[in-house]
């Protein structure tokens, strides 16, 4: 059962005296933040979505790649 749920995205809900005490469904994947963000600006509307990729990719110039301790003083 466990394999079905894995690879076919089944969902089960287990139940006790016909009442439901748990639900079994595949865990979801792995994703980084750059994929979490990716279609973000999808779910905005389309000024906010222009004002967000906008700050998304002035951002990109601004970050630097080294890593830096924001406790050091």
């Amino acid at each position: 059962m466990l394999d079905r749920v894995r690879e076919t995205g089944e969902e089960y809900v287990v139940e006790r005296s016909k009442q439901p005490v748990a639900h079994l469904s595949a865990r979801p994947g792995h994703m980084t933040a750059a994929e979490a963000l990716a279609d973000l600006h999808e779910s905005l509307n389309p000024e906010a979505a222009e004002d967000w990729e906008a700050d998304a990719r002035r951002g990109d110039s601004i970050l630097s790649d080294e890593l830096s301790d924001p406790w050091a003083s």
